[in-house]
């Protein structure tokens, strides 16, 4: 088994990567003065700046990808840029490989994971689009459902989100629990549809049906696509291998030979892969896909290239294997067991339906083929969803760490009542 030592001690963490702020390496925009952001140069922290995050500012793509199009003309600072880059101390690795793991996690607090690069560009469309009220789909636990009404109302606009359940609980309420606390706690409007439901219609006609009765409302809705993987949100993770780029850049060490990722909607793998390709990283794009087969990704990764004009194949540009298991956002015990064993023996909290299966087909893959990684250096991208945990709190219950009332020896005199009596007054 791959899992067999690995609670054993971690080595001793390799220190972060000194990464440049991301305003100053990453995305340097020459077109802010024009802007008339007061104070703020092209090679300013705009985000540090009071009043730069949040901002819409002129977007310049990397000079590798000026031959795309359309290209963005602006995009909104949504995420908390760059994300740290650090040495992930696995253990059972093959000889000689490094596992090293880009913090996609961190990119904020309600609005965090993967998804917040591509609503930089999807939410400033919308704006642009003179938009008050957004549309999108997903699973009743749906990180990017989430995401998005954080970030809708972060500028001042409704969000109607698409949630996909069971149907024994579609005509109930969904509860308070994991990313629909956050959904409902910003005032997003659910309407709920069954597997069944979702499977006949399809999420492109139940947002264009909502998107109706919105119009002779008297509304302005925009619609992003499942996971904000459309051309425009591709852009989120084309720009974030340019932050890679700089980031390996600005440190001593040697370029990774692979990324892995997982893959749920294909617009994050499409804008590594692309990206990979045409920057100076060169690394190879793993993906391990959790819901559809490899197969269906790789047409629509293809569909996604395609609208960027980038002449490339998707099977040329990144590698995707399954990943799914038992299905989208379903998980054995065996995978549970392994999120807890990895938070446990690194620190590193993966969430049970992207990066924990991820993770789960990488090491698994390391341990049957050890020679096809051996020596190599890899980039993992956690791409978040902790709050997904909160759905598998009875499945995990069992596994976690213990818990016991602390023994107190009777025979212990206090020395004076005055803490107890002060904390009873403060209470």
């Amino acid at each position: 088994m791959f899992l067999v030592g690995l609670l054993r001690p971690a080595l001793p963490v390799t220190p972060t990567l000194q990464l440049p702020h991301r305003h100053a390496a990453v995305r340097r925009r020459s077109l802010i003065a024009a802007a008339g952001m007061a104070g703020v140069t092209a090679t300013s922290p705009a985000a540090a700046q009071i009043g730069g995050f949040l901002s819409k500012k002129p977007y310049v793509p990397p000079s590798w990808a000026t031959h795309l199009s359309p290209v963005p003309s602006h995009t909104f600072s949504l995420g908390h840029f760059p994300t740290p880059i650090h040495k992930w101390n696995l253990p059972n690795l093959p000889e000689g490989t490094e596992v090293w793991i880009k913090r996609d996690d961190l990119s904020g607090m309600q609005l965090s994971g993967n998804k917040v690069r591509k609503l930089e560009f999807l939410m400033e469309d919308a704006v642009a689009q003179s938009a008050d009220c957004i549309i999108t789909v997903g699973g009743i636990q749906s990180n990017h459902c989430r995401a998005t009404a954080v970030a809708a109302k972060y500028l001042n606009l409704d969000c109607y989100l698409i949630l996909r359940t069971s149907k024994l609980l579609v005509e109930k309420d969904p509860g308070l629990v994991g990313n629909l606390l956050v959904e409902r706690l910003v005032g997003a409007h659910i309407d709920l549809v069954s597997k069944e439901e979702y499977g006949k219609i399809g999420s492109v006609a139940l947002a264009d049906l909502l998107k109706k009765r919105l119009l002779e409302e008297g509304r302005k809705p925009y619609v992003i696509p499942v996971g904000g993987s459309n051309s425009l949100g591709t852009w989120g993770y084309i720009e974030a291998t340019r932050e890679i780029e700089q980031q390996i850049q600005h440190s001593a060490d040697d370029q990774f030979d692979d990324i892995i990722v997982a893959c749920g909607s294909g617009g994050t793998i499409a804008g590594l892969a692309l990206g990979s390709r045409l920057s100076s990283l060169k690394a190879k794009v793993h993906a391990f896909s959790v819901c559809d087969d490899p197969g269906y990704f790789y047409d629509y990764v293809q569909g996604l290239i395609d609208g960027l004009k980038s002449g490339l194949d998707s099977r040329d540009i990144v590698s995707i294997e399954s990943a799914k298991g038992l299905g989208y956002a379903m998980n054995t015990a065996e995978e549970l067991k392994f999120v807890k064993d990895i938070a446990a023996a690194t620190g590193i909290v993966l969430d049970p339906v992207y990066s924990g299966k991820a993770a789960y087909g990488m090491l698994k893959d390391m341990a049957s083929n050890p020679t096809k990684w051996k020596g190599r250096k890899i980039l993992f991208v956690h791409t978040g969803g902790l709050l997904g945990l909160c759905d598998k709190v009875d499945e995990l219950s069992s596994l976690s760490g213990s818990w016991r009332k602390m023994d107190l020896e009777d025979s212990i005199p206090r020395k004076d009542g005055t803490a107890f009596q002060r904390y009873r007054r403060d209470c």
